[in-house]
């Protein structure tokens, strides 16, 4: 029997229990281990979900995890995502990890380092400062930078925020130190998008592998039929934040108020703007604000819907786009990022970015079309059935170990 590669995995944020950059994570390793021995540094925060998921996890000999736990005030840092503060702390934590990532190395022969998550370029940890052992970075994103003309009505201090980001990514990416030198350091880089290949392509002159960061599991049903009579149900899900665009997502249900349609909205934040939005465009009625839904919910909920409204202009791939597709629910989103390459004419439609008026009128008319063409629903629903089996988790596992060997044969 082959002797299976031992890789040490850097990823702070790992949970059975969650979605985002939690869920990927445990994913990966999840995954992973079927084919490699991981010893996996993490924070801790979901140490009691991972020690109940490990009882029933086929490979759980092959998963061993250091936790190295933070305090509370320093989590909720973390996931309020935009606050710079929570970076300050992740250094620290990075420096905690390369010590522990020190003493396993003492105790274990470690084939291959992984810096997995998080997922963001400008914060590549510091285990690359480790010699004699291959580094593999990624996936990584984070690298695209906000469309300017979507800015315009989004308040000075947004719209100053996002251009701000804008240069500063690009000076990071190109010049912030760690990055550099994680980079050049890094015997394999593997990119969560398209456009974060182009960037490292063309600047570090590195081959890089394209390896999205998220994945979904097979579900051997087929659902009930997409659109079959009457209500077309559109879902929308995400944090009522200026990236996802939720504000747009209103207003292309304004363009088809005419239709039989309903927006079910599904995540957090302040509801009252998007209320009064609804209620001036004349749509309130087609509006229903959920509030928080849990995992399992989100999953029914998605089975129970026709079409998924993704109007996010910055992401990456999306734990949430994959979700759609792994329960069969057609997708309507913007062609860029991450999920514009998972998403194609066979599971969905995309809409070009170009300025907030035109992709309104843009997306009202991709909704008419699968209202007044329910076999089109139906195609799409199917296709994603189809799709999912390219972006399958024990799939894109393969894929990684095959960049680890390929690595190793370098």
């Amino acid at each position: 029997m082959e002797e299976k590669l031992n890789v040490l995995v850097n990823a702070y944020a790992v949970s059975p229990a969650w979605g985002s950059e939690p869920g990927m994570g445990w994913n990966w390793v999840s995954n992973l281990a079927s084919f490699c021995n991981l010893y996996v540094i993490t924070e801790g925060e979901w140490k009691n979900e991972i020690n109940v998921a490990l009882k029933s996890h086929p490979y759980k000999d092959n998963l061993h995890f250091y936790y190295l736990p933070v305090s509370e005030d320093i989590r909720k840092k973390c996931w309020n995502q935009g606050d710079w503060r929570f970076y300050y702390h992740y250094r620290k934590w990075q420096n905690r990890a390369l010590i522990k990532a020190k003493e396993i190395i003492k105790e274990v022969h470690i084939d291959i380092i992984h810096h997995l998550n998080m997922i963001g370029f400008r914060e590549p940890g510091l285990l690359w400062t480790i010699e004699g052992i291959k580094y593999v970075w990624g996936p990584v994103g984070g690298m695209e930078t906000m469309p300017i003309a979507y800015l315009k009505g989004a308040g000075l201090k947004t719209a100053l925020f996002n251009r701000f980001k804008n240069t500063i990514n690009t000076f990071q990416y190109r010049y912030q130190p760690n990055v550099r030198k994680a980079m050049r350091r890094a015997d394999a880089v593997v990119a969560a998008t398209r456009g974060c290949q182009r960037k490292i392509m063309e600047f570090y002159h590195k081959d890089i592998f394209l390896l999205n960061e998220t994945g979904c599991y097979l579900i051997d049903k087929t659902f009930s039929q997409k659109g079959r009579t009457g209500v077309l149900n559109i879902l929308w899900v995400g944090k009522y934040d200026f990236r996802k665009q939720l504000g747009l997502a209103i207003k292309a249900i304004a363009e088809v108020k005419d239709l039989n349609v309903r927006l079910r909205i599904a995540g957090e934040g302040e509801q009252a703007p998007y209320k009064t939005l609804a209620e001036e465009l004349g749509i309130e009625d087609k509006i229903v604000f959920l509030g928080k839904v849990n995992h399992d919910e989100m999953n029914d909920l998605m089975q129970d819907s026709d079409v998924f409204l993704f109007t996010s202009i910055m992401d990456a791939t999306s734990t949430v786009v994959m979700e759609a597709m792994q329960n069969q629910l057609p997708i309507v989103c913007f062609d860029t990022c991450g999920f514009g390459t998972v998403v194609n004419d066979q599971i969905g439609i995309k809409i070009p970015l170009s300025n907030p008026e035109q992709s309104v009128v843009d997306y009202g008319k991709a909704l008419r079309m699968l209202f007044q063409d329910r076999n089109k629903l139906s195609q799409l629903s199917v296709g994603c059935k189809e799709r999912v089996q390219e972006f399958e988790w024990s799939y894109k596992a393969k894929k990684m170990v095959e960049i680890y060997n390929r690595v190793l044969e370098n």
